[in-house]
């Protein structure tokens, strides 16, 4: 039997990832991978420097940098985080949330890697080049912030 989702069990999803005040540190201490670890305190400090934010938690895997604000068609408010990452099992996962058709040229140099709507996995950040994923990031959030200022 598949059960229907009602707008309670849509709510209850949606709620998921919202920011709270979960540690940052303490998630990323939980990577078992110490590469993974590693690579997450990389892309941290590369955050920071492109956002000038700080690392939020969202949800229970998402680390945020910044806030967009958007409606749904049925004129629903949601929030969402402008960009950020999870050091998943199978790859760290980096949110591009504008997706990729902009940027062409730069995954063309960026090196190893795959993409979802607008997700970006990396095995490793040694797979790719930092000037050039930095550059992604900093044109992705500048876009989001841009197109969604609060």
């Amino acid at each position: 039997m598949v059960e229907k989702r009602t707008a309670e069990n849509k709510r209850k999803v949606e709620l998921k990832t919202r920011p709270n005040n979960s540690s940052v540190e303490a998630f990323i201490a939980g990577v078992e991978d110490e590469k993974k670890r590693a690579d997450s305190h990389e892309l941290i400090k590369m955050m920071r420097r492109v956002t000038g934010e700080e690392p939020v938690m969202w949800g229970t895997a998402i680390i945020g940098f910044g806030t967009y604000r958007y409606t749904y068609a049925n004129g629903r408010p949601a929030e969402m985080c402008a960009t950020g990452f999870s050091p998943r099992k199978s790859a760290l996962t980096l949110y591009i949330m504008p997706g990729f058709s902009a940027y062409d040229g730069l995954l063309s140099r960026l090196g190893r890697y795959k993409t979802g709507k607008s997700c970006l996995y990396i095995k490793r950040l040694s797979d790719v080049d930092p000037d050039i994923l930095e550059e992604l990031v900093d044109r992705a959030y500048r876009y989001m912030k841009d197109r969604y200022p609060d």
